[in-house]
């Protein structure tokens, strides 16, 4: 996405009448007449008003609704290449600590688990966990219909798991170098070893959490504040053994090329299940409950 659109203090007032009825849209309308900016009034709030960041979150959604296929494609490959350093940081650790207690260990996971979602949020690339909630603020705003939304969900995920494909391969090729094939091999098999309702439920609370860092993204100032509301909610995941679908893509598709014990059918079925889960998870937790409560709370009455 475009650098641009991460930048929370880049208020972007839609064109909607929607914003027009609500209590905080007649605020900025009120605002705007006497050349004072919104954004700027609240530049030193420790909280901005949540109808700021709707408004926000509804134009960085409608930014990937305006790009190319395949703009949008490859910086969803991006998104899914840069998620491999998650895989090798999360498969060295497992190597390093494989004679850890069990807690030690999933602390040591969970620590560098982070570090390829702040790069690829940072870099600004696509990555579908983001978009469960932000290409659904539009929808619900209708300013796009069902078939905009399936077509932005549809080539990021496409994206996403060509990257992921392609990052497992190179990690695959540099395991010399590297040296935790045994990592991936642990890692993909834990993946793939629950039954459905146990992934699904985990899924769920994976993508909870990743959509609720894109808003938190949006609700805080540039950078290191926004690196903060990254690594705290992907080191809940990782804490939380939970699964992320293009994480485990990578971690899962590794664990085949070196050759441990996971073959494809097992891992098309966690990716299909972390990826519905993944959805329920941030469209229904986050952009519809947050879309819900705000625009409600803000209806001018009468």
């Amino acid at each position: 996405m475009e650098q641009t659109s991460h930048d929370p203090n880049r208020l972007i007032v839609p064109e909607s009448g929607e914003d027009a009825q609500t209590q905080r849209g007649q605020e900025r309308q009120h605002e705007d007449q006497h050349y004072v900016p919104v954004i700027v009034k609240r530049t030193d709030e420790s909280r901005r008003h949540p109808d700021d960041i709707l408004q926000t979150a509804i134009n960085e959604g409608l930014l990937q609704y305006k790009r190319g296929v395949i703009s949008l494609l490859l910086s969803s490959i991006a998104a899914g290449l840069v998620l491999g350093f998650t895989a090798m940081a999360v498969a060295t650790m497992t190597v390093a600590f494989g004679d850890a207690e069990p807690l030690r260990l999933r602390v040591a996971q969970a620590v560098v688990y982070p570090i390829g979602f702040i790069i690829c949020i940072m870099a600004s690339t696509e990555l579908f966990t983001e978009h469960t909630a932000t290409a659904v603020y539009p929808a619900l705003d209708r300013r796009v219909g069902p078939l905009a939304l399936l077509r932005v969900w549809t080539v990021v995920l496409i994206g996403n798991l060509m990257g992921a494909i392609a990052s497992a391969g190179l990690l695959a090729m540099a395991e010399p170098v590297v040296g935790a094939a045994e990592g991936y091999r642990q890692v993909g098999q834990h993946l793939v070893s629950f039954g459905f309702w146990p992934l699904l439920g985990s899924a769920i609370l994976a993508g909870w959490l990743m959509a609720l860092g894109a808003w938190l993204i949006l609700a805080t100032p540039p950078m290191v504040s926004q690196m903060v509301a990254i690594y705290i909610v992907t080191f809940a995941i990782g804490i939380g053994g939970l699964h992320h679908s293009i994480a485990g893509a990578v971690e899962a598709f590794a664990a085949i090329f070196i050759g441990g014990g996971v073959n494809w059918p097992e891992a098309a079925r966690f990716i299909g299940i972390a990826i519905l889960g993944n959805l329920i998870g941030g469209s229904l937790f986050v952009a519809v409950l947050n879309y819900a409560h705000i625009r409600k709370a803000e209806q001018v009455e009468g």
